[in-house]
């Protein structure tokens, strides 16, 4: 079989992949970083309703 590559080399060429891949990250997250969402507009007052699963409008909850 040729061109059969030996374990070490094989090993050698996920780690340098790894290496890319971590370096690629991480430029993206100082990028992500880096930006700032405009504040929302007429959204609800108070803690987030996604996250404790009530939505109110005008003091009436309701359940989703």
């Amino acid at each position: 079989m040729p061109n059969q590559a030996s374990p070490d080399q094989v090993a050698a060429r996920i780690a340098e992949a790894a290496a890319r891949a971590n370096a690629e990250a991480e430029a993206r997250r100082a990028t992500e970083a880096k930006k700032e969402l405009p504040p929302e507009l007429g959204g609800p007052k108070g803690p987030e309703p996604t996250r404790y699963g009530d939505w109110e409008k005008k003091g009436i909850a309701s359940d989703f």
